[in-house]
């Protein structure tokens, strides 16, 4: 029996950026009547808050879910009715300045631009830079056609990781790139989470969608946790009735 079951966000839970759709939601509240939940994702906090805090249903055990905006490098709470924040770790100005200097050298090197954007794709998330290739408000079927095997990505990374040694850039979502302090992606998230939770990593179960070398779900796996992927949201559903009937 696992004590606390992790999940990805976008791809896992929900579609890119759209709220958790009744099913997951009382798929979470049953979920936590069995074990801690934590969600792990490159979001910042507004996000969390449209996506998962907002979706759940009323009667759900918020004390023992954890959410983790921004690769874990912030986490929050819910104490005394509402969700409060733990810790966050930020990036000073200097080091965002180098950032978007990458990110604006690296998009002309390699080539990729987009005939059509939607919103900004560059997102300052206070301890993470994250790069949207159709931007932050692109719909759904634009975001799922646009790079589905992360080819074009990885050669975006690829250019990133010889301008900004010393960070760690990792895809994530359906066409985002982030950029978080060295060392910094889930596995860093989880083991943060180990320790403000008290439970140990072997009591652990990460799913998501992107547990593959260069996914952003794939630390997860190199630290040791067992694992589960999923092509989608509806293959989650499935994954969390098995892990509550195991469990009860």
């Amino acid at each position: 029996m696992k004590q606390l079951i992790a999940f990805d966000l976008d791809g896992t839970l929900a579609e890119s950026k759209q709220p958790l759709g009744e099913a997951m939601g009382e798929a979470l509240r049953r979920l936590l009547t069995v074990a801690h939940v934590a969600v792990i994702s490159g979001g910042d906090w507004p996000q969390f808050d449209k996506q998962v805090a907002s979706r759940l249903p009323a009667d759900a055990d918020l004390s023992r879910l954890w959410l983790m905006p921004t690769t874990g490098t912030k986490l929050y709470t819910h104490q005394q009715g509402a969700w409060t924040p733990v810790y966050a770790e930020l990036f000073d100005a200097a080091q965002k300045a180098a950032i978007l200097a990458a990110f604006d050298a690296a998009l002309e090197a390699t080539g990729f631009v987009p005939e059509q954007t939607w919103g900004e794709r560059i997102e300052d998330r206070g301890s993470q830079i994250t790069f949207s290739a159709l931007g932050q408000q692109a719909p759904i079927h634009a975001k799922e056609g646009w790079d589905p095997d992360f080819a074009k990505r990885k050669i975006i990374q690829a250019d990133l990781r010889q301008r900004l040694p010393g960070l760690s850039i990792n895809m994530g979502g359906a066409t985002s790139i982030d950029i978080t302090r060295e060392g910094v992606d889930k596995a860093y998230g989880l083991k943060k989470l180990r320790d403000a939770s008290g439970i140990a990593l072997d009591a652990m179960m990460f799913i998501g969608d992107a547990i593959f070398p260069g996914g952003n779900d794939y630390p997860a796996k190199e630290l040791g946790l067992d694992t589960v992927r999923v092509r989608d949201p509806q293959e989650t559903l499935s994954v969390i009735d098995a892990i509550v009937a195991c469990q009860k």
